[in-house]
């Protein structure tokens, strides 16, 4: 069964043969003679060369020579070719023939060639565009193998980093054998292309050092053009690692930086209740004569800084948790207004003087939250409301359904916060340029509220206008059945 090249050939021969016989018969017929017989014959050639190749032009060279010599040579009808002035016109036409066909094959090569690296240099920056998309130093090396795939017009491609002796691969099912193959280019002198079964293998090489390997079927890259992509490449995994490392020591100065920053703070916020504490239990140990009111007032200071105390170091030990394990959440079904009634009543001591109102879609079936950690954000919430607004004002509680979220709502008609600060009031230790006299919050609270929201899948966001109150809104995933399905 003849394969769809050589139909190919037998078709373009037909076609020469038909060609050149047409021709003929029509020189023939308009009784040319052999000086434009020659011409027009020669035409063809160059014809020929330059559509179809080398091959198929020295064929139809022969074919013209040979009805150049039977029709327009005397003596005619003959292939005897009978003097000087024939002979020296048959060898002209001859080499007229094959100069022509390799200047014109040489063209064609030439242009074929240009071409094909237009389309590569094409190609080159069409990846390079989409490795710039990529910030992430991961995505970008998984999504590799598919960019060459697809642009180079491959079956599959699997790229071999050597730092952290990763395969990333386009292809579903990879031969046995091929990471050895690739990792072997590591271990010994920088190879050029090498081929391992259908697997066309190439060094990632910067300066003198393989950050890698290459792979891809079949082999449809010239060798400037692997070169070129390879190189491509290499710079890629270069800079992905580098980014991975910049990442992983900003992290390692990011958690520096936090634990020096934590220090720093509960050290100065644990000393101050401290020292308030022992100058009031001093004064009631000296032994002096104190009257009663003194007395219960210096018991007041102690009770206070002392419950300050334990409020700074329940949230150091709550921010901690959030910092170093996962947060285990536990979706049971609830009431939202049941949740929102056991926040209030938790925060109670924390409240006095404040008006708690609740609003909640009515008949609402129970919907599934952890209300647990819910609960949590929510005394946050109403506890840093009451210590921002002044005793008397009014704290807004709501819940409602949304489109696939369950959304809350903590409001407040005191002094707002300040524009400078609504950007950072969720960073840790942020206090406020202009808190409230007194206040005596340990920053942390609202940077805990956003770790449990993010922890759960949802977030928070602020809105305030000084003079006109601050609203908190905060939003989880709707769950209406139950997510582990019927049992």
């Amino acid at each position: 069964m003849k394969t769809a090249a050589e139909s190919m050939r037998i078709a373009r021969g037909v076609g020469a043969t038909l060609t050149v016989g047409g021709a003929t018969a029509l020189l023939v017929g308009l009784n040319v003679g052999s000086t434009t017989a020659g011409l027009v014959f020669l035409t063809l050639v160059v014809w020929f060369a330059t559509l179809t190749g080398y091959r198929l032009s020295l064929y139809a060279a022969l074919g013209c020579a040979a009805a150049f010599d039977y029709f327009f040579l005397p003596p005619l009808h003959t292939f005897v070719i009978a003097g000087l002035p024939q002979w020296v016109a048959m060898v002209s036409f001859v080499a007229s023939s094959l100069v022509v066909s390799r200047v014109a094959e040489r063209a064609r090569q030439q242009k074929l060639r240009a071409e094909q690296r237009r389309a590569e240099v094409e190609q080159l920056y069409a990846l390079g565009q989409q490795m710039m998309l990529f910030e992430d130093a991961n995505q970008l090396l998984n999504e590799l193998p598919r960019l060459l795939e697809r642009i180079f017009a491959l079956e599959a491609v699997v790229l071999y980093v050597r730092q952290n002796d990763g395969l990333y691969t386009s292809a579903a099912d990879l031969p046995m054998g091929l990471r050895a193959s690739l990792q072997a280019m590591m271990s010994g002198p920088v190879a050029s292309q090498e081929q391992a079964g259908e697997f066309m293998l190439m060094p990632l090489v910067l300066g003198l050092r393989a950050v890698g390997a290459l792979a891809w079927r079949p082999a449809a890259l010239g060798r400037d053009a692997a070169s070129a992509v390879c190189a491509q490449v290499a710079i890629a995994v270069a800079r992905s690692m580098a980014i991975e490392a910049a990442a992983r020591l900003e992290a390692t100065r990011e958690a520096e930086r936090l634990r020096v920053a934590l220090t720093d703070s509960l050290t100065h916020e644990l000393r101050t209740p401290l020292t308030a504490i022992r100058a009031a239990a001093s004064t009631l140990l000296g032994g002096g004569q104190l009257d009663q009111e003194l007395r219960n007032e210096l018991t007041a200071v102690i009770d206070e800084e002392a419950s300050r105390l334990d409020l700074l170091i329940g949230e150091a030990v709550e921010m901690a948790e959030l910092d170093t394990r996962p947060v285990e959440v536990n979706l049971e079904p609830h009431s939202a207004r049941q949740m929102l009634e056991q926040a209030v009543e938790a925060s109670e001591k924390n409240m006095a003087g404040h008006v708690v109102t609740i609003a909640v879609e009515e008949d609402e079936p129970p919907l599934w939250f952890d209300a647990h950690l819910l609960g949590r954000v929510l005394r946050h919430l109403l506890e840093n409301a009451a210590a921002h607004t002044p005793a008397g004002t009014q704290i807004r509680l709501s819940a409602n359904r949304t489109e696939g979220q369950l959304e809350f709502r903590v409001e407040d008609n005191g002094p707002g916060i300040d524009g400078r600060d609504l950007p950072h009031i969720f960073e840790r230790f942020y206090r406020g340029k202009r808190k409230k006299p007194g206040s005596k919050g340990s920053g942390m609270g609202l940077a805990i509220v956003r770790s449990i929201l993010t922890a759960l899948g949802g977030g928070i966001e602020a809105q305030s206008e000084p003079g006109h109150g601050a609203s908190f809104r905060f939003w989880v995933p709707l769950v209406e059945q139950d997510p582990r399905g019927p049992r």
